[in-house]
Parts: structure tokens; sequence; C-alpha cells
């Protein structure tokens, strides 16, 4: 594999004025319906109440209700709908409220959305965009804390999207609605609130490729959307101790970048995968074993896996943190696959959470 696939998130020009995910998501969309008249978007309360989570807030205002559509509460009904008007030479984006939710729609996306192109020999493309809330962190407890991306990777027909930066929220939109095929936008609800400068240059945002969003040469970590502040905080914390960590953001998760986490692990020979997912068939176990089967002699030590806990996701705070990646348990296990000592107390409850493989 050539190093010419590695996207390296350098620099880029940014504007003065502070965003936040939340905001430029809503540029995003904003930017889609102004361009593009087929583009219309729809779920439960993304009118009148701007969003559950605050994202279509004053889209109704500025594009109407025939652009901005509250649906009724049933998700295979407005999923299906959606479908319909790809169908029909529409460009629905669905917000699906939370990633749970999305479930009463499976059968929608899966046996519908994902496979009508295949199944009519390639005469009938579904060109819609889901857009769903996903992951924990926020005490919502078991029933609105889950991360099933993993899932929906598993599903051939689709392109499952993660964006974990500003930049990305931004500009990874206007791709996913230029594509053919049917897009899930995992939005992690941690994210929201998150501020920061937009670039000004978008060169490096496509829906192809992983990020390298820090450079390192002791130990690949490899994660994507909730858990990137993370992995980035771990890699501060390793530094200290003279550990030199790459943080690799996967940003799309199917089709999964290959050649860029490969190249990544190529050149620092160990990895770390973290996934807030749970570990037993997860992303991170389907990363482990590419890289097993691709680079198995650029490996100097085992795959250590970071994962959620294998519970129901706790309501309680403390219990929650403890059930989560977090980055104490990050660099406990960056430690160990470089064959550093790992301090006393570190594999307590809430610093390693999902073990290593």
């Amino acid at each position: 594999m050539t190093a010419t696939h590695t996207r390296t998130a350098g620099p880029p020009a940014t504007s003065d004025q502070k965003t936040t995910y939340r905001e430029a998501m809503r540029e995003a969309l904003r930017e889609a319906l102004r361009t593009d008249e087929r583009v219309f978007l729809m779920g439960e309360d993304v009118g009148r109440y701007g969003g559950c989570f605050g994202v279509s807030l004053g889209l109704l205002e500025e594009f109407g209700p025939e652009r901005i559509r509250d649906a009724p509460l049933s998700e295979s009904a407005f999923v299906g709908a959606g479908i319909g008007a790809a169908l029909a030479g529409m460009r629905p984006i669905v917000e699906i409220m939370t990633v749970n939710f999305s479930l009463l729609a499976l059968d929608q996306i899966l046996n519908n959305a994902a496979t009508l192109l295949h199944m009519s020999g390639g005469q009938l493309p579904v060109p819609i965009v889901i857009r769903m809330t996903t992951g924990a962190g926020r005490q919502l407890a078991a029933q609105h804390s889950h991360s099933l991306e993993g899932w929906y990777a598993h599903i051939p027909g689709l392109r499952v999207l993660a964006p974990a930066t500003i930049t990305d929220a931004r500009y990874m939109l206007a791709p996913a609605l230029a594509d053919p095929d049917p897009v899930l936008i995992f939005e992690h609800g941690s994210l929201y609130n998150v501020s920061g400068k937009l670039p000004t240059e978008t060169g490096l945002v496509d829906i192809e490729h992983a990020a390298v969003r820090r450079p390192g040469t002791d130990v690949s970590v490899i994660t994507y959307g909730g858990s990137l502040p993370k992995a980035l905080a771990a890699a501060d914390d390793l530094a200290r101790v003279g550990i030199s960590a790459e943080v690799v953001d996967l940003r799309t998760l199917r089709p999964l970048d290959d050649a860029t986490i490969g190249e990544s692990v190529a050149r620092t020979h160990r990895a770390v995968v973290v996934d807030e997912g749970w570990r037993t068939g997860s992303l991170a176990a389907e990363i482990s074993a590419r890289l097993t089967e691709q680079h198995f002699y650029d490996l100097d030590a085992p795959i250590e896996r970071v994962c959620s806990a294998e519970v129901p996701m706790p309501y309680a705070r403390r219990l929650e943190e403890a059930a989560l990646p977090q980055p104490a348990g990050i660099v406990t296990a960056a430690r160990r696959a470089v064959g550093e000592p790992v301090p006393a107390g570190a594999d307590e409850p809430g610093a390693v959470a999902g073990g290593s493989s």
C-alpha cells in the first residue's frame, strides 16, 4: 500500500469566528437546502421544535413546512417515506432522534434502502441520507445510550459516516447527498456543544478516507466519533511519559479505509483500537481482524482494544463513566502495547473499559 492514501489533518486555514458542532451541522443542512430544491429534511420535531438536539433550529422559518417536515411518531413510516422520495428523484435527509429508535426502522433500512439498487439490477438507486444521534455519556440510561454503528457497518449497500470534528460535521453532508447509495450519519451526542474555529479550507474533508489527527511513532490509536477527543487526550498524557501516539480518526465506518489504518500501523508497529460499542462483535473486532490479516508481520505487540463494558449502559454518572472507554484506559492499553510498566491501580474499574484482545 502506498502512502498516498493517508489523509493527515494538518492545520488548515480557519475563520476567526467560533462555532459549535451543532451549528456546523445546521449550516450544512442550510447549504444543502439552498443549493438543491430536491433536498428536504424530515423527522420527529425537526420543524417547530428545532430538532431534539437543536440542530434544525430556525430552518422551518427559513424554508417552510414543505422542506422541513415534522413526522409522526413512527420511524418505520417516515424512513419508508424518505426511501420512496429518494426513489422518486428527491434528496431526503431523514433525522432519527437517537440510534435506538432506528431499530424501529431497521426493516426499511436493511431490506429496502440497502438492497433495492442491487435487487433491481442497478435500476433503483436510493440516494437518502439518514442522520441520528448516537453514544452514551449523558446519563440517558440503557435505552438511549447505544453505539450501534457497528451493526449498520455490517450491512452491504450502506455507507456509514461518523463525523467527529466540527469540520466534518459541516462538510460531510454535501458529498453524502451526492452519493447514489444510502448514507447513514452518526452524530455523537457529546459532540454537539464542542466549539472551535471552522476551517475555511475543505479539501481534506471527504467520505472515503480516514484521517490522521495526530502523527506519532510508537503506537496507533484508532477510533471514531465521540471517542476521538478521548483518544487525543490520551495521546497528550502519553506524550508526557515519552510515548508518541498516532491518532487515526476512521470517519467512514463502511467502507473502512484499510489503507490509512494499515499505513499507520506499518509506521508504529502497535495498535490500540478504541470503540464505544460493546467489545463482542464490534468494529474494534473487525479492525483487529483486518490488521491481523493484512499487517501481521508489521505488528510488534498484540492489538489492544478499549471498548464499553458488556452491560446495559448504567444511568448513575460514576457507573456510566466506568462503563465507557476513558482516556486513562486508552493510556493503559497503549503502555501495555509498547511494553511500558502499567501503574498500580490502572486496571481498576473505570480505567480500562472492555479490556484488551
